[in-house]
């Protein structure tokens, strides 16, 4: 009796554990963010005075420097003009590497800042109100014409 009374002890403790990391996931960053539609959907809404064209996969490490094996998945639009305008929607392996990630996409807006402050104020004006964010293992940037829809955007996918 004593056996089984331990034993019932035991399975309700390892019940208990286990219901409460049961929802370990679901705080914040735990959403799901289809990174295609995401930056499709910025790239059409938000984007009003270029036309951006998607960037290759493989030349991303060149651009933004990324390292290997920290991006999974990404979708980037870049102007083909003299424009600021740049999405990137990136998933990262994990937290910790979209941080890491995030930094390097500020590096991007600080170097294209100097770079558009030397012939085009108006641009360098537009990178200053830049959107660099993460929501669990995405990071994003958006540097565009409408940064209250982008705004409105990121945070209905989580940001």
């Amino acid at each position: 009796m004593k056996k089984l009374k331990k034993w019932i002890l035991l399975t309700a403790a390892v019940a208990a554990a286990l219901s409460l990391t049961a929802c370990g996931g679901g705080g914040k960053g735990a959403k799901s963010v289809d990174v295609a539609k995401l930056a499709d959907e910025l790239n059409s809404s938000v984007i009003t005075s270029d036309i951006l064209t998607e960037t290759k996969s493989e030349m991303l490490s060149s651009i933004y420097f990324f390292e290997e094996g920290q991006v999974a998945n990404s979708k980037v639009y870049m102007s083909g003009n003299a424009t600021a305008d740049e999405i990137v929607v990136v998933e990262c392996k994990d937290e910790s590497a979209a941080k890491a990630v995030s930094e390097l996409l500020k590096t991007r807006v600080k170097n294209q800042t100097d770079l558009f402050s030397t012939y085009n104020a108006d641009e360098a004006a537009k990178l200053e109100k830049s959107l660099v964010k993460t929501s669990g293992k995405y990071a994003v940037m958006v540097v565009c014409d409408d940064y209250d829809k982008a705004e409105s955007i990121l945070k209905e996918a989580g940001f």
